[in-house]
Order: C-alpha cells, then structure tokens, then sequence
C-alpha cells in the first residue's frame, strides 16, 4: 500500500499554530538563572555586521536579529537577516547574505550551551558549544576545513551587545577576525 501525500499547495499551513507550537514564555525549570546566558538577548535588535575580508577589505550590512525561548523554554532559537528584511528582495547578492538561525539547547549536565548555526542561503552548518566566559559568552568549535572558530558576544547591556567572529589558523595560539555585529534595542 502506497501513501500519497497532497501537493504541497493543498495542505492548509498555519503559521500562528506554528508559532504558538514552537515559542514559550519563560525557561525550562532544568536551566538555573546562572546558566541562562542567552537571556539578555532576548527580544529584537537593529544590527550592523562588518565582514573583514581576506583581502584587507570590510563589508558592511545593516540588518537585524531576533533572540526568543523555544521548545518549552529548552532552548533560544534567533534570527540572523543581512540585509534586514525591509532591504531583501531577488536581487540580493549573495555575499555577505545572512537569513539564518541558530538553535541554543542547555546541556545540563555539562553546564553547558550546544549551539548549531544554520544559513541556508549559504548552506552553511556550525556547531559549537556556548559557555560563560570573562568577556560574556564564548562559543568554541570548527568551521568546514577544520580550523578551531570562537564567537563571542561581549559588552551585552539592555540596549546593545557587540560580537565577534574569528577563526585559528594555528591550533588557537593567534586570532584572526572575520565578523562584527553591533546590536542596539
């Protein structure tokens, strides 16, 4: 026996049950307030990235990003878009081009942030683990060629939060930076 699925342009699709499924209002019990790193960056910023190109050159976008608490409050889901949604069309280039997310699941038993960044315009999939750190939070992992990366987002106040993305060309005695992101409320 052979199932059929309808076309996809027959099946009724409701974004708002999505919605109401997928956000919640609050953290899972299992998170304790110490270990909630991700907490000040709920809600939506106004951003600008600076890509800092192999050839010396930057690249500025204005965008924005959007942090909130999924999954019965066991992860942060957020957005990336660069350039902002008001800025998109066809005809975006795709350098620099972001419309991605990154799921943040609390492990409790390490302390720590399993953290999977995912930009389907680039087909682009990090994983790195989040962790507090003396400068705010560090996420550590490796891009596609295996070089050691770290993301980090430092100076999080209630109206803005700066983070930077750099990569280890030698086993992660020396940084280099690739990315800047300014955020303010």
């Amino acid at each position: 026996m052979s199932t059929t699925l309808p076309a996809a342009s027959a099946r009724p699709e409701n974004p708002a049950a999505f919605a109401e499924a997928l956000l919640a209002p609050g953290p899972a019990d299992r998170i304790p307030p110490e270990d909630d790193l991700y907490a000040p960056l709920l809600g939506h910023w106004r951003a600008r990235v600076t890509d800092h190109l192999a050839d010396g050159a930057t690249r500025t976008l204005e965008g924005e990003i959007v942090f909130a608490r999924v999954l019965e409050g066991r992860a942060i889901q957020d957005l990336w878009i660069f350039p902002g949604r008001d800025a998109r069309d066809a005809r975006t280039p795709p350098a620099g081009n972001r419309y991605g997310t990154t799921l943040r699941i609390y492990d409790p038993r390490r302390g720590t942030w399993a953290v999977d960044w995912f930009n389907p315009v680039t087909g682009i999939h990090t994983r790195l683990t989040g962790r507090r750190s003396d400068d705010g939070i560090v996420q550590e992992g490796s891009n596609a060629d295996g070089k050691p990366i770290r993301w980090v987002f430092d100076d999080v106040r209630d109206d803005g939060f700066h983070w930077r993305g750099e990569r280890s060309d030698d086993g992660g005695r020396s940084w280099i930076l690739e990315t800047e992101f300014s955020a303010r409320r």
